[in-house]
């Protein structure tokens, strides 16, 4: 599904590498981690994948179902299936999340929404994520915590359904019930979209034992520097990076 050959990319306007010739192969259905030490380069990776404007790639390619996405905006990127469930999701005063949510449908499946199906599906969305109804007229992130925010981006892949799903540390200001309620509304996502595949950024292996990872790679100085199992995440959890 994603094919990531010898990536190098920096900040706009600015010569130093982030990445520097990462590489990275996710078939169909499966679910990666990538975990390193802050400052090398995860984040970047997600935002490169999804074309954040303040990234540059200066070489390799992203290719996507067989399409290379280097030179593709976001909300193409978006259309073929990617979605990104950011790190602090931004705030968006005066529109509400039905709005939101309902724009975003149609812009991806060119279709007008039925809209009694999209309240019964967002209605059910937001118990299963323990969500006030009452949530889906405020306005998007504004005044949330920061685990509502996280449940905010579950919700969206939940009314989106993207093939590809990059969670950047989702687990990170989480408390335990709430990391519990999005791992189970991820898994549960998985298992109706089996050839769905998840992209984890995390520092930490707890939320890797609850969506079980298929690989764990870990990240340093820009690249990928080890691939192993989920015995990998716990190892590195016990001895750090630099064993």
């Amino acid at each position: 599904m994603l094919s990531i050959k010898n990536l190098v990319v920096s900040l706009k306007n600015e010569d130093k590498k982030i990445l520097d010739g990462l590489s990275l192969e996710v078939g169909n259905g499966e679910v990666h981690a990538i975990m390193g030490p802050n400052g090398t380069g995860k984040s970047t990776l997600s935002k490169a994948i999804m074309g954040h404007f303040l990234f540059e790639v200066n070489d390799g390619e992203i290719v996507f179902n067989g399409v290379k996405i280097n030179d593709l905006s976001v909300d193409e990127r978006a259309k073929l299936g990617i979605f990104l469930a950011m790190q602090d999701p931004t705030v968006v005063d005066g529109v509400t999340n039905s709005e939101f949510l309902k724009s975003a449908y149609e812009e991806q499946t060119g279709k007008h929404i039925d809209y009694f199906k999209f309240i019964n599906d967002v209605n059910k969305s937001l118990d299963d994520l323990k969500f006030s109804r009452d949530m889906i007229h405020r306005h998007v992130n504004a005044g949330f915590s920061g685990g509502e925010k996280k449940k905010n981006e579950v919700l969206q892949i939940k009314m989106l359904k993207p093939k590809l799903i990059i969670l950047d540390e989702i687990d990170s200001g989480l408390d335990v019930d709430s990391l519990k309620t999005v791992a189970e509304n991820i898994n549960e996502y998985k298992k109706e979209n089996p050839d769905t595949s998840i992209l984890i950024i995390t520092h930490y292996p707890r939320i890797l034992e609850m969506i079980k990872p298929d690989y764990v790679h870990i990240m340093k100085d820009g690249k990928i520097v080890k691939t192993g199992d989920m015995s990998l995440a716990i190892e590195t959890e016990q001895v750090g990076y630099n064993e």
